[in-house]
């Protein structure tokens, strides 16, 4: 059976530029989003590119769909730019957890039904790395993270190959699945100036979350300490005893 057209969604998170200092907010529950610059999920920006690429092959259309404020339709209109049909806004202002999200993907899913639907490995922000697995679980689908090259084949069969640590796994599946993937997937294009202009004037879908109790919460919020300056020490008996009153003193993990 072939797959033409296929229905493809990608998920995309506003998260802030990797580049920016995010400060905690006066609750010590959050960031500061005050003047924060928020960007498209890198991860994201090849799971997009790969949704394109599976839309150029089989033809259909593809879904950009966001989880978060007002402000994420930015992303939305790179992604129109870059040529996805629709953009859809699920509007949060940081109320949900990762479950949450997972349940606001998983509700769009079920209405929109796609064949596949790709996402970025994490968000550079949470790093929850949960999101492909809770969604594929929600809806039935099955899952594969850390993709780095994804075949379809036109009968829907899926091969993936996922980094794991000292090579690479090779999975097997069937559509519909959940795929989340890796930077070196492909190389993501960039929007051209005319379809920049063409996609400020394409509607933005905007829908409200459905209804979930958080399964977590965010007790406290604190910047990394700055690290300590690193010593080196030989291997005679004085620097070895040096050593372990160091970490006994000061590391104190013994």
């Amino acid at each position: 059976m072939l797959l033409v057209p296929m229905r493809v969604m990608v998920c995309l998170s506003y998260v802030p530029d990797t580049a920016a200092r995010p400060r905690i907010a006066a609750d010590g529950k959050q960031i500061e989003r005050t003047e924060l610059k928020f960007i498209m999920n890198p991860y994201d920006e090849y799971a997009l590119e790969e949704a394109l690429r599976v839309r150029e092959r089989f033809g259909g259309e593809v879904l950009a769909v966001c989880v978060g404020p007002v402000g994420a339709t930015e992303i939305l209109r790179t992604a129109l730019a870059l040529g996805a049909e629709r953009a859809l806004l699920v509007r949060d202002e940081g109320t949900l957890d990762s479950f949450g999200v997972a349940m606001a993907l998983a509700h769009v899913a079920q209405h929109y039904r796609p064949e596949l639907i790709l996402m970025g490995r994490q968000s550079i922000d949470f790093d929850s790395f949960q999101m492909a697995s809770t969604v594929g679980e929600l809806l039935g689908f099955p899952s594969v993270s850390v993709v780095s090259r994804l075949t379809i084949g036109e009968g829907g069969t899926v091969v993936a190959e996922r980094d794991i640590e000292g090579g690479k796994e090779i999975v097997e599946t069937q559509l519909p699945c959940v795929i989340s993937v890796q930077k070196g997937i492909n190389e993501p294009r960039y929007p051209k100036l005319p379809d920049i202009i063409k996609a400020k004037s394409k509607p933005i879908e905007e829908i409200e979350p459905p209804a979930v109790e958080p399964v977590s919460e965010i007790v406290a919020m604190e910047l990394p300490q700055q690290q300590r300056r690193g010593r080196i020490l030989g291997s005679s008996d004085e620097d070895l005893d040096e050593l372990i009153r160091l970490l006994h003193e000061e590391a104190k993990v013994i």
